[in-house]
């Protein structure tokens, strides 16, 4: 099972590919979402050496940086072994 925990975002890698679909208004109505709420959905991440690589939630990921956050919760996943 996996385990919430928090994680720096300074570690925390976001592929070009992935930043590319990042929708700023999208990142205003979770920011303003998670002052209310909080986060309530953590984001996925896999490690990656000294460092973590966004697996899912960008957007989120985007929302904390923007209300001056240093860490978010996330769940670290195992990478897919092909």
């Amino acid at each position: 099972m996996l385990e919430k925990k928090p994680y720096p975002l300074e570690l925390i890698y976001v592929p070009i590919k992935r930043a590319k679909t990042l929708d700023q208004q999208k990142v205003l109505t979770l920011a303003e979402d998670i002052l209310k709420n909080g986060q309530t959905t953590p984001i996925q991440i896999r490690a990656d050496n000294k460092r973590f690589v966004l697996i899912e939630g960008l957007h989120r990921l985007e929302a904390i940086r923007a209300l001056g956050g240093d860490t978010i919760e996330a769940y670290l996943v195992r990478p897919r072994l092909h």
